[in-house]
C-alpha cells in the first residue's frame, strides 16, 4: 500500500518539474525520506526515473515549440554543456554518497534542499545577462547536488539559467534534457559501484513521472510561472527544514 501511494506523489512532483524545470527530485527525495525509505534506495531510483522522464519531457517541449533542440541551436548547446559537465559533479557526489553514513547524507540533503529554496526566493525577480561561464559552473554544481541527493538539480539549473539570461520556457526544456543526461550518468555510476542495489521504488515513481509529462509540457505556455515558482520555493524550503529535523531525530 505504501508503494502504491508513490505513483500519485511522483506524478505531482514530475508535473511541477516538467512544467517549471524544477521540483521532482528536490521534492520527492525528502518526501521519501520522511516516509522512512533510506537514501541508498531513494537516490538510484529517483535518478533512473528522472532519466526516462527527463528525456521524454525534453522531446515533448521541443515538439510543441517551448525549446529548440535542432542541430547547432543555442538551446541544444546549453543542454549538452550542462549534461556533459554533469559527469564531473555526479562522479564526485556518487563516491561520497556510497561511502558516507546515512545520517550525514540526510544532513547534506537537507542543507542542499534548504539552500535551493532560499536561492529561488532570492532570485525570484532577477533578470541578468547570458553567460557561458555561469552555465558551465552550473553544470558541475547542480550535478553534484543531483548525484548526492537525487534532487537540487532543477532549482540550481533553472535559477542559474534565468540568472544567465536564458528564457524561462527555453530553460525548462533545456533543464529536462540536461537533467536526463545527468541522471543517466549518476544511475550508471551507482550501478557499477553497487550492482546489488535495490530498485523496488523505481517502477512506482517512474510510472507516475512518465504519466505526467505530456500534461506538464502543454501547461508551460499557460501556467502563472512566477506564482508557482514562489510556491515551489516555499515548499522546498519547508521540506529542507523537515529533512534536517528528521536527520537530527527532532521529529
Amino acid at each position: 500500500m505504501k508503494l502504491i501511494i508513490l505513483l500519485p506523489i511522483a506524478f505531482l512532483c514530475e508535473l511541477i518539474d516538467s512544467s517549471l524545470g524544477m521540483g521532482y527530485g528536490t521534492t520527492l527525495t525528502p518526501i521519501l525520506l520522511l516516509m522512512g525509505f533510506d537514501p541508498i534506495d531513494i537516490v538510484p531510483a529517483v535518478l533512473m526515473s528522472e532519466f526516462i522522464s527527463g528525456i521524454l519531457a525534453s522531446t515533448f517541449h521541443h515538439s510543441i515549440g517551448n525549446v529548440n533542440f535542432k542541430k547547432k541551436s543555442k538551446d541544444l548547446k546549453v543542454a549538452l554543456i550542462l549534461g556533459l559537465l554533469s559527469i564531473i559533479g555526479v562522479t564526485i557526489s556518487v563516491f561520497l554518497s556510497i561511502n558516507l553514513s546515512v545520517k550525514i547524507i540526510k544532513i547534506i540533503i537537507g542543507c542542499i534542499i534548504l539552500s535551493m529554496g532560499f536561492i529561488i526566493i532570492l532570485t525570484y525577480k532577477v533578470k541578468p545577462k547570458f553567460s557561458w561561464t555561469k552555465i558551465s559552473l552550473l553544470g558541475i554544481i547542480a550535478s553534484f547536488n543531483k548525484g548526492i541527493s537525487g534532487g537540487g538539480y532543477g532549482p540550481t539549473v533553472m535559477g542559474g539559467q534565468i540568472l544567465s539570461g536564458v528564457g524561462v520556457k527555453n530553460a525548462v526544456g533545456i533543464t529536462a534534457l540536461a537533467e536526463g543526461i545527468t541522471c543517466f550518468v549518476g544511475f550508471t555510476l551507482y550501478y557499477f559501484l553497487n550492482p546489488d542495489m535495490n530498485l523496488f521504488l523505481a517502477p512506482w515513481i517512474m510510472a507516475g513521472a512518465v504519466l505526467s509529462v505530456p500534461i506538464a509540457s502543454n501547461l508551460v505556455k499557460i501556467l502563472p510561472e512566477k506564482i508557482i515558482k514562489l510556491f515551489i520555493a516555499i515548499v522546498i524550503f519547508s521540506l529542507g527544514i523537515l529533512t534536517l529535523l528528521k536527520a537530527f531525530h527532532i521529529i
